[in-house]
């Protein structure tokens, strides 16, 4: 089973496109089946959407990217695990598993490539997206979009009877978070995964929110993780480097840099979860 995206990757992706395709025009569009299209009858009501288009600034809401377009519409493109959304020169070779591809007037393609088929695309009024996608009002608290009080984050996590491993990827406690990087917070906040949220101390609290923004800040910063069991590249192709900066994810019997014992893992509910005897 491929392992999905989290925050920082999808937020990498954000920052990309934001970049480097806001105010270009799209020339044509092209699905490849309808695969990614679940919401339409026919390939061609989605591409006419597009064509003639010019493409605004890239937003998201959780782990959904919002491509605006101009006459106040959307695109919106989730990205399932193992998919890329790639930049490209228009002389690029076409991947297996490329499901649409977006030409612009000047500057190549954009290419959503989904081998698994689990991505979506379709273009919405801004005014409709709520409507359309009725889980996003219900998203928690986003670690990189407006700054979080602490006082609103202990409210959160101490109103809530919830183990830290269960609060840490709900989305509608906190947004974007899976097996990586909520093992990875929990060994940087020293709280161990089966500990009861209302049972934290004000000072464990802090430190798990200290730990929170500076764990998915800093796999920003290093733009995303690539591992084995989650290849992650960003819209260049360029793989994310901050797999080497996990400090217990994936590394099972290595020494902990925080007490040099060995890092365990256990099976939670068919997943691994991995930590250090030092989290209590």
């Amino acid at each position: 089973m491929t392992v999905a995206y989290e925050l920082p990757e999808i937020e990498t992706i954000r920052r990309d496109l934001d970049r480097d395709i806001s105010g270009r025009k799209v020339k044509s569009a092209e699905a490849a089946s309808m695969t990614v299209l679940g919401r339409y009858r026919n390939r061609k009501s989605f591409t006419s959407g597009l064509v003639g288009r010019k493409l605004d600034s890239v937003k998201r809401i959780g782990l959904h990217l919002l491509i605006g377009l101009d006459g106040e519409d959307l695109l919106v493109i989730r990205m399932g695990p193992g998919s890329s959304l790639r930049r490209h020169p228009a002389r690029d070779a076409v991947a297996p598993g490329t499901e649409l591809t977006i030409t612009f007037t000047q500057g190549g393609h954009l290419r959503l490539v989904d081998p698994e088929g689990d991505s979506e695309a379709f273009v919405v009024g801004a005014d409709e997206l709520l409507a359309e996608v009725p889980g996003l009002a219900a998203l928690g608290i986003d670690p990189v979009g407006e700054p979080i009080p602490l006082n609103v984050f202990a409210g959160q996590v101490l109103g809530r009877e919830m183990e830290l491993k269960a609060l840490l990827t709900d989305d509608s406690v906190i947004v974007g978070l899976g097996d990586i990087y909520s093992d990875e917070v929990l060994f940087h906040a020293g709280l161990l995964y089966n500990r009861g949220s209302a049972t934290l101390s004000t000072q464990e609290v802090r430190r798990l929110y200290r730990a929170l923004i500076e764990t998915v800040h800093d796999a920003i910063k290093y733009r995303g993780t690539s591992i084995e069991s989650r290849p992650f590249v960003d819209a260049y192709g360029e793989s994310g480097d901050f797999g080497i900066h996990l400090a217990v994810y994936g590394r099972a019997g290595d020494l902990s840099p925080r007490s040099r014992a060995p890092i365990q893992r256990i099976k939670l509910k068919g997943r691994w979860v991995y930590y250090c005897d030092t989290q209590v």
